[in-house]
């Protein structure tokens, strides 16, 4: 599996599609896979939703509630659920064709178990022969009363407008010089977040899909950038200067993350799933029945700093649902290493702690297993970075460029108590730090289970707070 797709709200259920090969544990022709959850937390899998067809395979894209019934596909006592994707024309990709990829259209009148494919797809071709066509992600703006879509194309991305989702207006292009260049880029997301003062922004989001070396990402690879600034249901102006880069995601593996739609008003909370890992190593990473999974259920919410604006990003409330046992570390003088062995579940646990640094410099949280294997999250305040260290955090060698470096993240903060909340998982790592300012995703593979757990610290630290055993989303 790979990208998140067609992630909407409807009767009590989220729904998550994915691009999902289902012969192999490599990338094949691409299909949608589907689940559904009511918290975000526990899935049920469903049957594959969307197959390839005489048209090309199934890419990403995105889904909405068609709640006036613009295409006519329902009614408005029961609207279509319509999922908006790529195809993908390999045939005319290796044939040296450039308009292999255009947008169809699909819907569901049955809350998303079966679907029928629209007669007229696609419906935007690609008359202008661009060689990455592809992702659109669709939402209803209200102000203007019409379809919005936003479709990656090579290094930019291009707004389309509709009435009924079947019809589409090009609208404007944005991307020329902005943020990263690499290309492709890949999964745009657009939407509108309001700031604890009542300032709204537009932030757009845009996934870099770069396979090579490169750093083109902060930490290389693939990597999801921002934008913000404004949109008036036509163009987006970005409110930074062009060559500002801004970050989802500082770690090697939250990729191709987009929000959901429908959310209902009483809830307004933009909520997000990415992709956890990266093309530099996607199709090789030392798994064998599974390959990739998704972060935590993400809410993105708007910050106005001295220098602009930023995204943070934190788990939402109800994965707290998944703690069992809560220990309470009290406030403790460290000056070398705290064991926490026996506070918590390593490889399967929460950890929210705040660190006062006396003169300390360079302090964190370790995993390590009885292999010697090592995986270190922490920062270093000399380089005023948070940083991850999966060198020898176990099976590394099935690619130069998984632990090649540890991966770092500027911190966003200024407090003086620097606030860790991360979660593990067995094969994963997922910090939010000062409450969500910085986020750094990054998966590994150790051998074997870490089963030890400590704090430690070059100098003199105080560490307070508290450990969550996690029970799993399949029991």
């Amino acid at each position: 599996m790979n990208d998140p797709n067609g992630m909407v709200y409807y009767e009590g259920e989220y729904h998550l599609f994915y691009q999902y090969y289902p012969d192999s544990t490599v990338w094949g022709p691409m299909h949608w896979g589907h689940a559904i959850s009511t918290d975000l937390t526990h899935w049920e899998h469903l049957p594959i939703a969307l197959y390839p067809d005489s048209l090309g395979l199934i890419f990403s894209g995105s889904a909405v509630i068609d709640w006036n019934n613009t295409t006519n596909f329902g009614s408005k006592d029961k609207p279509a659920m319509v999922a908006i994707y790529n195809y993908h024309d390999m045939e005319g990709e290796q044939t040296g064709k450039h308009d292999f990829q255009t947008q169809g259209v699909a819907y569901s009148t049955d809350k998303g178990r079966t679907w029928t494919k629209y007669e007229g797809n696609p419906v935007i071709p690609n008359t202008n022969n661009i060689h990455d066509f592809r992702d659109p992600k669709v939402f209803w703006h209200k102000d203007s009363e019409k379809w919005v879509m936003i479709l990656a194309t090579n290094d930019k991305v291009k707004i389309y407008t509709s009435d009924n989702l079947l019809t589409w207006e090009f609208a404007s292009d944005f991307g020329f010089g902005h943020g990263s260049q690499a290309r492709p880029w890949e999964c745009p997301d657009l939407f509108e977040l309001t700031t604890a003062e009542g300032e709204s922004k537009w932030v757009m989001i845009v996934s870099i899909g770069n396979r090579l070396e490169e750093e083109q990402a902060p930490n290389g690879g693939s990597g999801t950038m921002y934008f913000i600034g404004d949109f008036d249901g036509k163009s987006f102006t970005n409110s930074n200067p062009k060559e500002k880069t801004l970050w989802i995601d500082y770690g090697r593996d939250n990729y191709a993350g987009v929000t959901y739609s429908d959310i209902p008003e009483n809830d307004d909370r933009r909520l997000f799933i990415g992709w956890m890992s990266n093309w530099n190593y996607a199709q090789v990473v030392p798994t064998e029945v599974w390959r990739s999974a998704m972060t935590v259920s993400r809410v993105l919410t708007l910050h106005k700093k001295e220098d602009g604006y930023l995204v943070y990003s934190n788990p939402i409330k109800e994965f707290e649902q998944l703690r069992t046992t809560t220990t309470t570390i009290e406030e403790t003088m460290v000056e070398s290493r705290l064991d926490l062995s026996k506070k918590g579940i390593p490889s399967q646990s929460q950890w929210t702690l705040e660190f006062t640094p006396t003169d300390a410099t360079d302090f964190g949280i370790e995993l390590s297993n009885t292999k010697r294997e090592v995986y270190k999250i922490g920062y270093d305040a000399v380089t005023n970075e948070f940083y991850s260290d999966r060198m020898k955090s176990g099976k590394t060698d099935f690619s130069k460029l998984f632990a090649a470096k540890i991966h770092t993240a500027p911190r966003n903060s200024t407090a003086k108590t620097v606030k860790f909340n991360v979660i593990f998982d067995l094969a994963s790592a997922e910090l939010f730090a000062d409450d969500g300012a910085t986020s750094l995703t990054d998966i590994f593979f150790p051998t074997e289970d870490f089963n030890s757990i400590v704090i430690y610290t070059n100098r003199k630290l105080m560490v307070s707070g508290k450990a969550y055993n996690l029970s799993s989303i399949y029991e």
